[in-house]
């Protein structure tokens, strides 16, 4: 899988010791990615793709046929790409692919299984990492590292064209599968988020968990022209977060996936290393933000491979309006728990 001049050069010029080896990995998820595209468009003749498939992946969420067939794509296309440490969402924990391999992959193979059977968008996640040598002896180590460490990310986008948008920490390009030579080609260099974006994606049918900062965002988006924000807001959610995140990059807006009061989503529930932190690379690199809520996505240090995050990305200044949100919340309750302290 051929990569073009301009992301050879952008690596080279980033890190010339280490291009050469992020530009194979990233060949080789290029490679699994047209091979995934390919199961994809093709008609199945027995099981369906999106068969559940009475399963759980290591972090309790169900398997689909289609999630396993990607992990196997992927898996194997990075056995030779000079990839050491390999964590996945369907991997019970961190491989190591290569003893010698310098850099560490985490990805989701297949982002939004849901919309297998509706022939919706779907995805795959990944993220670049170095590889310490303390890693060649524990994998897991290489996945300890702060979003700020990454040296590359993106997602490949499965719709009605194969796409490819990507960072290597100097802006983000994006690219699409010409299916007829089998190359990505660039589309668009230096993407940006514009700001003013009236869209919002977030799972409406969830607003009696959330918090108050997020409900007050969206109440105050939902009162339209009228309300505090004076504009009207379209609200879109598709169930798969890179077709989400490829819409806020090309409109603006803002995505959430709020932590909220329901048992297994008090600390969000996208996984920090394989979602979260590449999507914020992403959206950070294209002059947006992503947070928690409170910290911005690339200065969280995981606590376990599969690390759960609350995640609010999209354009800056309406990242901006729910941090504050966020702040203000934060600060009452301060205040209350220091007046109960106090006796007041």
């Amino acid at each position: 899988m051929r990569l073009g001049a301009t992301l050879r050069d952008a690596l080279h010029a980033q890190d010339p010791d280490g291009a050469r080896a992020a530009a194979e990995v990233i060949e080789a998820l290029a490679g699994a990615a047209r091979d995934i595209a390919e199961v994809i468009a093709t008609p199945a003749t027995g099981e369906s793709l999106g068969a559940r498939l009475g399963s759980d992946n290591s972090d309790g969420d169900q398997q689909r046929k289609l999630d396993l067939v990607a992990e196997d794509i992927c898996r194997e296309a990075l056995r030779g790409a000079g990839v050491g440490p390999y964590l996945s969402e369907e991997t019970e924990g961190p491989l190591t692919l290569d003893p010698a391999g310098s850099l560490a992959v985490a990805i989701d193979p297949l982002d939004g299984s849901s919309n297998i059977e509706v022939n919706g968008v779907i995805g795959t996640i990944f993220s670049i990492l170095p590889a310490p040598d303390s890693a060649r002896m524990d994998p897991s180590l290489a996945f300890t590292q702060p979003g700020r460490a990454q040296i590359a990310a993106g997602f490949f986008m499965y719709g009605p064209q194969t796409r490819l948008v990507l960072t290597t920490g100097a802006g983000v390009d994006v690219y699409a599968l010409d299916r007829a030579s089998g190359v990505f080609r660039l589309m668009e260099s230096g993407a940006r988020i514009p700001n003013g974006g009236a869209e919002y994606s977030v799972n409406a049918s969830n607003r009696r968990y959330w918090r108050e900062p997020v409900r007050r965002y969206i109440d105050d988006c939902c009162l339209g022209a009228e309300g505090p924000r004076g504009a009207n807001f379209n609200m879109r959610w598709t169930g798969s977060m890179v077709a989400d995140a490829y819409r806020v990059l090309t409109r603006g807006g803002v995505f959430l996936y709020p932590a909220d009061s329901r048992r297994g989503y008090e600390q969000g529930r996208l996984r920090l290393l394989y979602e979260a932190s590449p999507v914020a690379f992403l959206t950070e690199q294209a002059g947006g933000g992503a947070t928690d809520g409170l910290s911005s996505i690339l200065e969280i240090r995981p606590s376990r491979p599969h690390a759960r995050t609350p995640l609010i990305f999209g354009a800056a200044d309406e990242v901006e309006i729910l941090r504050q949100n966020h702040l203000v919340t934060s600060a009452t309750a301060r205040d209350a728990r220091t007046r109960l302290g106090a006796g007041v």
